[in-house]
């Protein structure tokens, strides 16, 4: 496995180191021991996959709150994502700054998502299927998130949005 750091303390982008053969190939797509070295949270609790049949379906931007606070390790295992994290930790020097890749299922990208940053995706493929894993279970009560258009983060998503749910459209503008 291959980190790349970002810009954003703690936020990784994953590349897998593929071993080939003509039956096709075999890489590690988690280890724990790599994820300690690095100081990440090396424990996840929960698996989640989420598909969307139409282009443009928009997914987030959600977070939850400590003491449920989540690390992810996401990437897409059919079609094609961009993934947009949002930095709302205080005391980091990208705060209310935004990150955005494609995930697909051909880059075989990952990206590992610390606590305190906002997450959501836009499928830029009919038939996207991303898989995730969470640091912390499923807790509604402290389940937050932002308006993904809030015009003081000006994230530039590639494609317009075509298909949300109620309540991610309803999430607030950040205080």
């Amino acid at each position: 496995m291959k980190f790349t750091s970002t810009p954003f303390p703690g936020l990784y982008i994953i590349e897998l180191e593929k071993n080939g053969d003509p039956r096709g190939f075999f890489a590690r797509s988690y280890d724990a021991q790599e994820f300690k070295k690095l100081n990440l949270k090396d424990c996840f609790v929960q698996a989640n996959v989420s598909r969307s049949r139409e282009r443009g379906t928009l997914r987030g931007l959600h977070y939850q709150t400590s003491p449920y606070a989540e690390a992810k390790l996401i990437r897409c295992t059919k079609g094609a994502l961009y993934d947009v994290v949002l930095d709302l930790r205080p005391d980091s020097p990208t705060y209310k700054q935004w990150f955005g890749i494609e995930l697909t299922e051909d880059n075989q990208k990952q990206l590992y998502i610390p606590e305190g940053l906002a997450h959501g995706f836009i499928t830029l493929k009919e038939d996207t299927e991303a898989f995730y894993m969470a640091s912390e279970c499923y807790h509604p009560e402290a389940e937050k998130g932002v308006h993904y258009n809030d015009p003081q983060f000006r994230i530039k998503w590639p494609i317009p949005v075509e298909v949300i749910s109620d309540k991610d459209k309803t999430w607030p503008n950040f205080k």
